[in-house]
């Protein structure tokens, strides 16, 4: 790993990384709040997510 430049680190902008973050956690939220506001809105529902979690109202 080498070591970077003054000028490379000048071009370096922390708040990047957190800005992104920072989206990232909005759009989960509003995901996860569609998906619960449909579950508990319905008489009998299904729903499925990535990663194998499955959710059953009846």
């Amino acid at each position: 790993m080498k070591e970077l430049t003054f000028n490379e680190m000048k071009t370096i902008k922390p708040g990047e990384a957190l800005s992104i973050a920072a989206v990232m956690a909005i759009l989960v939220t509003a995901i996860i709040a569609v998906v619960v506001f449909r579950l508990f809105n319905s008489t009998d529902a299904t729903v499925s997510i990535p990663g194998g979690f499955k959710f059953d109202w009846n």
